[in-house]
């Protein structure tokens, strides 16, 4: 039970970090606005991205809004029923619940903007990196974690 609760108020903080300082970004910064904080390497910067990931469908009429409500619903109470279920070791658990505060930032953006709110822009010379976000960020570091719970468990089986 203390598992479980620790495991949801992993979640509420990514949420409520994300949130933040996606409020912070758009009450100082207007679209486009970029502002160099490590030269030729990293600003903070305000887009938008109706898409997903490297902006996957952001040039369709709407309907990805939907699918993508909809995906990030489904997929994050699949991964908290995971979780509560004990299908994931700990570090599946911590990146399942990282996955699911990223996830439902973006899904806070998605209903109260219309689209997500990026501003991290990470690139060298020439070559950037899309903007993203803390959501985005979390949900990448859970992944993470879930792999290599993954990469032990078959190390270890064998």
């Amino acid at each position: 039970m203390k598992r479980n609760i620790l495991l949801i108020l992993l979640s509420v903080f990514v949420i409520i970090f994300d949130q933040i300082t996606k409020f912070a970004i758009l009450k100082h910064f207007q679209y486009g606005e970029r502002v160099n904080i490590i030269p030729d390497f990293f600003d903070l910067t305000l887009v938008f991205n109706p898409g997903a990931a490297f902006s996957f469908l952001s040039n369709q009429n709407g309907w990805q809004k939907y699918f993508f409500l909809i995906l990030a619903v489904v997929v994050s109470f699949y991964l908290i029923y995971a979780v509560f279920k004990k299908h994931f070791g700990q570090l599946g658990s911590i990146g399942s619940m990282m996955i699911v505060g990223g996830a439902i930032g973006n899904v806070i953006d998605r209903l109260i903007h219309g689209q997500v709110v990026d501003f991290l822009l990470f690139y060298l010379g020439n070559h950037y990196y899309p903007a993203f976000n803390i959501a985005d960020s979390f949900i990448c570091i859970g992944a993470g974690l879930i792999l290599i719970e993954g990469f032990r468990k078959k190390k270890y089986a064998e």
